[in-house]
């Protein structure tokens, strides 16, 4: 199943769960903040921009924001949010799709990097991200770590998230670096369960690091979160801040 297959009409407007989840201010509030403190006064493009939930709320804070995105029902639902005019998006895959003028940030959130299922068009992804700045131009990821030492021996699954209403499996191909997420939503007492599968290509921090080399980025800087915590070796996931050289 393609991409554009899984980001479907329905998909797209089940995907917010306003002030829940990933929309919870909490989680939401510090992300917009790091985001705004890295443009400046510069323009913002995020990649799989989806509905908006980073892009609406960091454009509110007067960052310039415009976005790339492949699935056109996800943008119909940022559409329901602002207009073209506050953040125009450009359809189309975030490894090759270029949008026009030049940024001082470019960002990709919530995992979204891991969509592209070969490391190729990940490479991809850095080097159009790259194509979207100039010297000292910052390219930030945020991802999570797999952690393969949950993964029972002779097994390929893990149960991620288990609570009333709702189940994730994750489901590994160790070989190509692939996990299937399984989400499971069901209501008490339910026979039957919807299921929503998404297909990622897992990174370790050192191979995202290479891929930014190839691309022409430094390191600057890699937390554990959004608010600037200290990533150690038992974080899960991690915020990783790319920078074009200003002189080479």
């Amino acid at each position: 199943m393609s991409q554009e297959d899984v980001w479907d009409a329905d998909v797209a407007q089940h995907y917010d769960t306003p002030g829940t989840d990933m929309f919870a201010p909490e989680v939401l509030d510090p992300v917009v903040d790091r985001l705004a403190q890295l443009a400046g006064d510069g323009p913002a493009l995020e990649l799989a921009i989806g509905t908006g939930r980073v892009a609406v709320p960091l454009a509110e804070r007067g960052v310039p924001v415009v976005g790339i995105e492949l699935s056109p029902h996800m943008v119909e639902q940022l559409r329901t949010k602002v207009d073209e005019d506050m953040v125009p998006v450009v359809l189309g895959d975030m490894t090759t799709t270029r949008a026009p003028g030049e940024y001082t940030l470019v960002y990709i959130v919530y995992n979204a990097i891991s969509l592209p299922l070969t490391q190729a068009e990940q490479v991809e992804c850095f080097r159009n991200a790259a194509r979207h700045l100039g010297p000292g131009g910052r390219f930030v990821v945020e991802l999570w770590v797999p952690d393969l030492r949950r993964l029972p021996p002779d097994r390929s699954a893990t149960v991620e998230r288990s609570e009333p209403g709702y189940i994730l499996l994750d489901t590994f191909d160790v070989l190509r670096q692939h996990v299937v997420s399984h989400h499971f939503r069901f209501d008490d007492g339910a026979r039957q369960a919807e299921l929503f599968r998404s297909h990622h290509r897992y990174v370790w921090p050192a191979e995202l690091d290479l891929m930014a080399q190839l691309a022409g980025f430094e390191l600057e800087s890699r937390h554990a979160d959004w608010t600037g915590a200290e990533f150690t070796a038992e974080s899960a996931s991690h915020v990783s801040v790319y920078r074009i050289p200003t002189s080479q």
